[in-house]
């Protein structure tokens, strides 16, 4: 008897489908006394390009279970931004260790005007137009790690104005 058999699914219960992306996979060396032991780390975002993404690291002895495990932790930290349209509603900064970032909104079809670490992020997040800045750090991880705080930072023009009332 077969797994679907058993465990029949409801319309509803099944796993949305994700952007998942690769950032960068590292590459680590241990020499031991029959040479050299390599484990490797991945960083990976996950989004659904309509507002939420999330971020993982993953470390294991092949790089196919350390994307696993990235994967699998992305899903778990994932977060809903705040978005405008296909833009980010207002100019915003994110720091992370020495990695900063500066995201600006841009006019409709512009493009995605940004670099390293900072491009997978906006993209899985469902972000069509703005403009980025790396600034300090070129560590992809925390730049990475900058940009979904630059993100988390975002607030709408309703929050903005119920604040300052």
């Amino acid at each position: 008897m077969s797994a679907e058999a058993k465990y029949p699914r409801s319309e509803g219960q099944g796993q949305r489908e994700f952007d998942e992306r690769v950032v960068f996979v590292n590459r680590c060396a241990k020499v031991v006394k029959g040479g050299r032991r390599f484990s490797f780390s991945a960083v990976v975002v996950v989004g659904d390009r309509e507002g939420r993404v999330g971020f993982g690291f993953g470390k294991a002895n092949e790089v196919s279970d350390a994307i696993r495990k990235g994967g699998e932790s992305a899903k778990k930290e994932m977060m809903r931004i705040k978005l405008d349209g296909k833009t980010i509603p207002h100019a915003v900064t994110g720091v992370c260790d020495g990695g900063r970032v500066l995201l600006k909104p841009a006019p409709d079809g512009t493009g995605l005007i940004v670099g390293g670490g900072m491009r997978p992020v906006l993209e899985a997040a469902g972000v069509r137009d703005a403009i980025g800045k790396s600034l300090g750090s070129k560590n992809r991880l925390n730049v990475v790690k900058a940009t979904v705080d630059a993100l988390n930072n975002l607030r709408s023009a309703e929050e903005i104005a119920a604040a300052r009332a």
